[in-house]
């Protein structure tokens, strides 16, 4: 195969975490590549694009206009390491040319911390650790005599969204006997036999979800769906656990319920103030678990997803075709 010229967007660092030292002897195999930091389109990285007929994108790349077929006439395709592509790239872009994602890696590690933000929020933990900093053993005596209640063992969890994460959460919490609510109404019915889920109007959810979480991509459908009055219209003491995106709901509202000691909270994800403010009252509040967007991050999914891009940047120069292309009529669905 002749190797075609290929601009990876990203800096030093930001790359070695996704490209190891094989991987990157992989692309020179393949390619005749070089990397660009530059979070926008330079006059350095104009010059590179003229002769690029290949990109590697990743979440510190620039945004991409429908200019860029101008910008880069002989370009075909675009691999992103990364599942969110509709913010980086004009839609037209879809159509002029291929546009390839890998979010299949960062569905599982999502799921993974929606997993462990359901259980630790289940048993309570946030609240014995507050407990076990107060200059006081009462909390022992407590328990011994009167025992815990919390468990999430057989319980009913509710969940909005029931994409990749969404499925792949349900399948790791089998041992636990879960009673899945939810809602989803864009997910295939015949999903209702192949897992554990009922799916249940958004009204309906809302007021039985003592432990609801957030799986859902952030479309002009779901921006603020949890809104201040849904989120009045929770149970008492319920938790929101949200792993999938920040604009998903009300935050200032969930923070006064949180602080109001009504709703407790587990949160990834805070955009669009992320980094969270180092004011921010959900950093320091109890009941409130904010971490840091850990989800999908590790170096681990980075690489599985650099593998998935190489694979489909040489199927393509081979003359075949890609498995994760991005087309203009999934753009809709998807954060």
């Amino acid at each position: 195969m002749p190797r075609s010229r290929l601009i990876v967007c990203a800096g030093e660092e930001l790359f070695a975490s996704f490209f190891q030292p094989a991987q990157q002897r992989r692309l020179s195999r393949l390619f005749r590549w070089q990397r660009d930091g530059a979070r926008k389109i330079t006059p350095a990285l104009k010059r590179k694009l003229v002769t690029t007929q290949a990109l590697i994108t990743t979440w510190d790349s620039p945004h991409f206009s429908e200019d860029l077929p101008r910008l880069a006439p002989q370009l075909r395709i675009i691999a992103h390491c990364g599942g969110e592509v509709k913010s980086r790239f004009d839609r037209p872009l879809f159509d002029d040319l291929t546009i390839t994602a890998a979010p299949g890696p960062m569905a599982r590690a999502t799921a993974e911390m929606g997993a462990a933000l359901l259980v630790y929020s289940a048993r309570n933990v946030d609240f014995y650790r507050g407990e076990l900093r107060k200059r006081s053993n009462r909390i022992y005596s407590n328990l011994h005599l009167h025992g815990g209640t919390e468990s999430l063992m057989g319980r009913e969890v509710a969940m909005i969204g029931f994409g990749r994460i969404g499925r792949a959460l349900v399948d790791l919490m089998k041992g636990f006997d879960l009673k899945w609510l939810v809602y989803d109404p864009y997910a295939p019915k015949p999903q209702a036999t192949k897992y554990p889920v009922r799916f249940v109007a958004l009204k309906t959810l809302i007021p039985r979800a003592h432990l609801l979480v957030l799986a859902a991509a952030l479309t002009n459908e779901t921006r603020g769906l949890l809104s201040r009055d849904r989120l009045a219209r929770l149970p008492d003491g319920a938790v929101v656990i949200n792993v999938a995106r920040g604009g998903l709901l009300d935050l200032t509202a969930l923070t006064n319920e949180v602080r109001r000691k009504r709703l407790r909270c587990a949160l990834d994800v805070t955009e669009p103030l992320e980094p969270l403010p180092v004011g921010h009252a959900l950093r320091t509040l109890p009941g409130a678990i904010v971490t840091p967007h850990i989800a999908g991050s590790n170096q681990g999914v980075r690489q599985e997803m650099a593998q998935i891009v190489m694979k489909d940047l040489e199927s393509f120069f081979r003359g075949g075709g890609v498995e994760n292309r991005v087309t203009t009529a999934m753009l809709d669905r998807m954060t």
